[in-house]
């Protein structure tokens, strides 16, 4: 049985994802996330199991709430939703650290 902690760290990953999905669609948003990162579109791959890397993210689009918004009207997905993803994959949730 999973704990409600696996659970939620499961469903945070799992937005991050989904929102690398929806920039790979976007190609200039996909750019600016790349260039404001710095990793190579031939990393994206490697880097998607990074969990710094999911944690940026979600951090672009809470940068940027148009850029949310679109995010969520394409995809299905709650704004309260990402709100948890970013809080469990920038350690605000887990007292400000991993």
């Amino acid at each position: 049985m999973q704990s409600q902690k696996d659970t939620a760290a499961e469903d945070a990953e799992s937005t991050a994802i989904a929102v690398l999905a929806w920039l790979a669609g976007e190609p200039e948003l996909l750019s600016r996330f790349l260039a404001l990162t710095g990793v190579d579109p031939s990393a994206v791959r490697a880097a998607a199991t990074n969990l710094s890397f999911l944690a940026g993210l979600v951090d672009f689009l809470m940068g940027h709430e148009p850029t949310l918004m679109a995010f969520c009207e394409a995809t299905g997905t709650k704004p309260e939703q990402v709100v948890r993803a970013h809080a469990s994959l920038s350690g605000s949730a887990h007292g400000g650290g991993w």
